[in-house]
């Protein structure tokens, strides 16, 4: 998909207009207030309906790896065989772990092929320590240990298996119907745009609502849909699905039976077991902005004892000369 040239953005942006955030994350640093990340999120309830909203939940984005589960998904209703560890990694943004790459390769190994079918852009481990670790041991960027090769690896055992084409796995009409086809029927939503995503997989344009609605279905979905695999081996690998000091496993480890993933550009989903969700995008694209107001937000829903295991997410301290000065937190 070719990008739009800044004029022509320009021009649509006087026809659509922009979302209506709200400041929903500060960070100060000793009596000032330092910065505000503006946003949107959603909370649906377990009939799917909005129970509460902050700024625009309405507007349409692109989720971003949040939807990866949701693809994870599709491909099992096609007919693809996945373990639960493999399951996990298909739905993951991972670090880079040498378990990471390891499951990986053996989806596509379970498959016949090998780390060369692979079509995802080059990258080192997303993880920094797993970053320095794979770079002391004279690691180069490869498609294997960029962060969503899980991702890549499923979707090229499938083809594999349809019959489809595997060496151009990206561009096969057949499989990208599936993954649009997929989204829509899980969100409940007619996807209102397409673009491509950094690894080259195509990404849809939703609302909160429909982001929320769809990994409300993941979480609370009946043993033996495919919706429940793939909820049932996030839920039992969140290593798997970001890594080791990851906010998105250490949320799915404090509230038990959620389904959680995160996107670039500030973007948060979580399913929880009775079907209500939540869905956050950060205006700005933080990446550390979205968890404190997640964990706000399902500490509010689920209460006391879930505010206590979420805690950690919920604030970041700021620190001068080594010392902390100040605190990221949600409004």
């Amino acid at each position: 998909m070719t990008p739009a040239d800044p004029q022509t953005l320009r021009a649509s942006l006087v026809v659509e207009a922009l979302p209506q955030h709200e400041p929903l994350v500060i960070a100060t640093r000793g009596e000032a207030v330092e910065s505000i990340h503006y946003g949107s999120a959603v909370l649906l309830d377990p009939a799917g309906s909005i129970a509460a909203s902050r700024g625009d939940a309405q507007a349409a984005f692109y989720p971003r790896s949040a939807l990866k589960p949701l693809f994870a998904v599709g491909m099992l209703r096609a007919g693809l065989q996945l373990d639960d560890q493999q399951l996990a990694l298909a739905s993951a943004s991972h670090s880079g772990s040498p378990r990471h790459l390891q499951v990986a390769e053996s989806t596509l190994a379970a498959a016949g092929l090998d780390h060369t079918a692979l079509r995802n852009s080059t990258d080192l481990p997303y993880g920094i320590a797993e970053r320095q670790d794979y770079l002391a041991a004279g690691g180069k960027a490869t498609t294997l240990a960029q962060n969503c090769s899980g991702k890549h690896a499923a979707l090229a055992a499938l083809c594999e298996l349809k019959g489809w084409d595997t060496a151009n796995y990206l561009h096969d009409e057949r499989l990208l119907q599936l993954l649009q086809d997929t989204v829509e029927d899980l969100s409940g939503e007619q996807i209102s745009g397409e673009s491509t995503d950094g690894c080259g997989t195509p990404v849809y344009r939703m609302t909160l609502a429909g982001l929320a609605r769809a990994f409300g279905k993941l979480a609370s979905a009946a043993q033996g849909t495919a919706e429940a695999r793939v909820a049932a081996a996030m839920a039992g690998y969140p290593e798997l699905v970001a890594g080791v000091g990851r906010d998105v496993t250490a949320l799915m480890r404090a509230v038990p039976g959620s389904v959680a993933k995160d996107g670039f550009e500030g973007i948060q989903a979580v399913g929880l077991p009775d079907g209500s969700a939540l869905a956050v995008k950060i205006a700005d694209g933080s990446d550390r902005a979205r968890m404190p107001i997640t964990a706000k937000l399902l500490a509010e829903h689920l209460g006391s004892e879930a505010a206590l295991a979420l805690e950690p997410l919920a604030t970041s301290p700021a620190f001068g000369g080594g010392a902390p000065v100040g605190l990221l937190a949600s409004l």
